[in-house]
């Protein structure tokens, strides 16, 4: 009989391990289950918190059509609350978007007829989102009328947006103008341009232009050759190179300079005499700059280029062009000769001018560029709001009141002599690029103001201007004293 005891002993006991295990099986399950769900929650809320904005402003998102039926799109307002768009209801019902400036805002609040540009695509889950109280809504709902959209309160400031529209009149170019300690988009025009009131019946002609590229915001999208506005950048990495000796810098400048069979020339050929570096750099003297080309280590350069933004993603929350910066180690003695003073394959955007002289106006931080300020409900309610934001150091602090003494010298002695007042001390840097023989040369010109408290910043670009310091300088002039007149 022992040995059948111990087999039943045997049995229970297997039998006892097997339900155990069943049972940690089953709660395995139970707690995976809780895991999981828990997981779906918190991703949910992530969801409508975070990328919520995001995935409902995607045009292809058919949820913002129904948002349309039953929200009536608000408006943009520029900074003092003058409207640039509203939303105007006909007695049949009928709706239709209203740009009272016509085309001075065209590229910066854009257009919502063909599918939505500039702010009107940036913030359309704002303009189709209503805040106002629970009773008023349902005051709306009950009158059988929409909701009212939010509106927007940009960063534009409408006068100097005038001012620049009227200083680029009929030339083909862009303005843009920041400011540095807050990023804030005073001023962003871009021409050709076009009526946002009619671009729906326009659309064929506009596409059919030849050349225009009227719907391009040059500002953000246009690919330029900087031409001696790069000098900044080929500057920055010569100071790198030689941060104790640079001062001691000496060129003997004859009008050309001359590398085995290649030659460059300075603007019309004009000999600047013995020039130290801060002299070469206010009299933009091409010699010099294709002299420190080849002096620079290569790897250095693009380091530099690609630090200040080259190359990179930006921080621009609008449809933008990639600046590039090409010049390889392996490049030849030409192609480093027209890169170091802002020719050969190196292009540029307005807009990554003034976000590269913002930072140098600003101790060498760069604030990401903010084209809306907040969000109001339609009785003038804050929000949402839109904070400064760092994007981060290109520079040190140094470096950048070297730059900045440096172009503060251009305008009091060199090039950007049109920018010289009693009223106030500016800082800038005049290019001259070409881009196609036979054709005149593009026109910058970058700078910020007051040199010693800097409150503005402004680029420009005028194609086939000729001089920067002739024709892109006086245009920031202009915006210069409206700005710093108040």
């Amino acid at each position: 009989m022992k040995p059948i005891f111990r087999r039943r002993k045997k049995g229970r006991r297997e039998h006892k391990e097997g339900r155990q295990n069943a049972d940690r099986c089953i709660l395995g399950i139970a707690w995976g289950t809780v895991v999981l769900f828990l997981w779906l929650i918190g991703y949910m809320g992530y969801f409508l918190i975070v990328p919520r904005e995001e995935v409902i402003n995607n045009p292809y998102n058919a949820r913002l059509d129904g948002f349309a039926r039953s929200v009536e799109r608000g408006k943009i307002l520029s900074s003092d609350k003058t409207v640039l768009a509203v939303t105007e209801t006909g007695e049949d019902g009928s709706e239709r978007r209203l740009y009272p400036y016509g085309s001075l805002f065209s590229h910066g609040v854009g257009y919502s007829t063909r599918g939505n540009t500039g702010l009107e695509a940036l913030g359309n889950y704002y303009l189709l989102t209503c805040h106002l109280n629970p009773v008023q809504q349902l005051q709306s709902r009950l009158a059988g009328k929409k909701l009212p959209g939010d509106q927007i309160v940009t960063t534009f400031d409408t006068e100097l947006q005038q001012a620049a529209g009227e200083a680029l009149g009929d030339k083909k170019g862009a303005v843009v103008a920041l400011e540095p300690a807050t990023g804030r988009v005073l001023a962003m025009v871009s021409k050709p341009d076009f009526d946002a009131n009619t671009v729906e019946e326009d659309w064929e002609a506009i596409a059919a232009e030849d050349g225009q590229a009227r719907l391009v915001n040059r500002a953000v999208q246009g690919l330029y050759p900087p031409g001696s506005v790069f000098k900044i950048v080929t500057l920055l990495a010569y100071i790198r190179e030689h941060p104790l000796d640079y001062g001691e810098y000496r060129f003997e400048c004859t009008g050309s300079f001359q590398c085995e069979d290649y030659s460059i020339r300075c603007y019309h050929g004009t000999a600047h005499g013995s020039q130290t570096l801060a002299q070469a750099f206010a009299n933009s003297c091409n010699g010099a700059f294709a002299s420190l080309g080849l002096e620079l280590d290569k790897k250095g350069m693009a380091d530099t280029a690609e630090g200040l933004l080259f190359n990179r993603e930006q921080p621009v929350a609008l449809p933008y062009s990639q600046s590039r910066f090409l010049m390889g180690e392996d490049a030849g003695i030409w192609e480093v000769l027209q890169t170091s003073i802002g020719q050969g394959l190196t292009q540029m955007t307005p807009m990554h001018g003034a976000m590269m002289t913002a930072a140098v106006a600003n101790g060498g931080v760069l604030m990401a560029p903010l084209f809306m300020d907040r969000v109001e409900n339609e009785a003038g309610e804050t929000v949402k709001t839109f904070p400064p934001e760092v994007y981060g150091s290109l520079m040190s602090r140094e470096e950048a009141e070297i730059l900045g003494h440096m172009m503060e010298t251009a305008v009091a002695e060199g090039t950007g002599s049109a920018l010289r007042t009693q009223a106030y001390t500016a800082a800038g840097k005049t290019g001259s690029a070409q881009f196609e023989t036979g054709k005149e040369t593009h026109a910058w010109f970058t700078g910020y103001a007051p040199a010693d408290n800097p409150r503005i910043a402004v680029t420009v670009i005028v194609e086939e201007g000729g001089s920067g310091g002739q024709a892109a300088a006086p245009i920031a002039r202009r915006l210069f004293d409206i700005y710093l007149s108040r």
